[in-house]
Parts: C-alpha cells; sequence; structure tokens
C-alpha cells in the first residue's frame, strides 16, 4: 500500500482513538450509568396499594460510577437526595468489583491516549521498535477493546448479580424498605459501547492499512520451509 494511503488510514485510527479516549472520559465521570425506578415496598404494603396506586410509591433512581441521585417516594411526596460511591456507601457496595470497574475504565482511558499517539507516530514519524511500530498498533488497540468489554460485562455483573440499585436504596433505611421495579443501562454505559465499537473499527483500519497480523509472518515462514523440507 502506498505511504500516502497509509498514512490515511493510520491518521483516521488516530481520531478514532481519541475520540475514545475523550469518550471514555466524558462516561465515567457522569452519573448517567443505569437509570430506573424504585418502590417503597413498605408504603406499599400498608395500604395494599396496586396497579395505578403504586405510581405513588415509586421514585427514581440513577448513578455512574462515583455518584447518583435518588428520589424517594413513600405516599407523602418526593424526598431526592444525591450520594457518593467514596466514601458514603463503601459499607453498602461489593467494594472490589466496584474498584475493578474503575480501574479498567482508567486503562481504556490511557492505553486510548497512547494508542492515538503512536498511530500519530507511525503515520507521520519513522517507528523503530515493536512496540513503537505497526505491530504495536495491534496491542495498544486489542488492549482498550478487551478492557472496554469488561468494563461493561463487570458493572452489569455488579448491577445485576449483586443487586446495586436495591442496596444502595437501602442504605441507611431504618423505617422504610425500597425495592428495584425498573432497570435500564442509561447513556454513559451505551458510550462506553460506543468506545468498544471504535476501537473494534480500529483493529480492522489497521489491516486494511496493509499491516499483518503479529506472528503471522512466522507463521507463514514455518509452512514455506515444511513445504521445501517435503519435496526434499
Amino acid at each position: 500500500m502506498a505511504s500516502r494511503q497509509r498514512q490515511l488510514f493510520f491518521s483516521l485510527c488516530g481520531c478514532l482513538g481519541f475520540c475514545g479516549a475523550l469518550t471514555a472520559v466524558v462516561s465515567a465521570a457522569l452519573p448517567f450509568w443505569l437509570g430506573g425506578s424504585v418502590l417503597c415496598r413498605t408504603g406499599a404494603d400498608l395500604v395494599n396499594a396496586t396497579g395505578p396506586e403504586l405510581d405513588k410509591f415509586l421514585g427514581r433512581l440513577s448513578y455512574g460510577l462515583f455518584h447518583g441521585e435518588k428520589v424517594k417516594q413513600c405516599g407523602l411526596g418526593g424526598r431526592p437526595s444525591r450520594f457518593s460511591f467514596f466514601p458514603d456507601l463503601l459499607s453498602a457496595i461489593p467494594v472490589g468489583l466496584h474498584i475493578t470497574v474503575i480501574f479498567f475504565c482508567g486503562v481504556v482511558i490511557l492505553f486510548s491516549s497512547v494508542a492515538t499517539g503512536f498511530f500519530f507516530f507511525n503515520a507521520f514519524g519513522r517507528p523503530y521498535e515493536t512496540l513503537q511500530g505497526p505491530i504495536g498498533l495491534y496491542l495498544w488497540t486489542l488492549i482498550c477493546c478487551v478492557c472496554s468489554c469488561l468494563v461493561m460485562v463487570l458493572f452489569a455483573a455488579e448491577v445485576k448479580l449483586h443487586h446495586l440499585s436495591d442496596r444502595i436504596s437501602n442504605f441507611n433505611e431504618v423505617n422504610f424498605v425500597f425495592q428495584a421495579h425498573s432497570e435500564q443501562y442509561d447513556r454513559c454505559f451505551w458510550l462506553f459501547f460506543l468506545v468498544f465499537v471504535l476501537h473494534v473499527i480500529n483493529l480492522l483500519l489497521i489491516h486494511l492499512a496493509g499491516v499483518r497480523f503479529p506472528f503471522q509472518d512466522s507463521k507463514e515462514a514455518e509452512l514455506g520451509g515444511g513445504a521445501v523440507d517435503l519435496m526434499y
């Protein structure tokens, strides 16, 4: 492939990598990873609320990786309040899993920035080492793909398997019991899915730029040597 075309592909990859890093920063900082409604079970049971009457006992809940907001509805109007995971909810949430999600978010941001720099370096510079050359681009981009996928999987596990919404709603509650009524992943979760898609596109663009997958050359050399041996 001509050098101009390769520069164009690598420049496009660099722009996509920068967009991925910026999107990861924004989505990690905003409290819009999950939203839903929370039912005040104690109040609903007291009056045997059913059907449309349950709306008087349905509050709202929205949170991200660091903070969020909840509105309690127990039949007497909404009571909004804000909360932070650190240090307020450390005793209520699965801390190890939550910190792991934040850690992989940081890895995605870091390596997306690194990959962006190396894409432009390969487009306009002269790489001289493996990790700085074209083969290294697969490594940095693959790390971003795997870590962004892990962020979504681990956050979904925290929400569904550990009932994170119930834990947040019932934290420091003495008189009322709350239950998650509906949950849906919000815009920041899907922004992280977009980050994953951007890095998958970068992997395809690297291949279209004419860069072979790692170890592909060595395998072809081994196959070629075996064919020569068979001839003799």
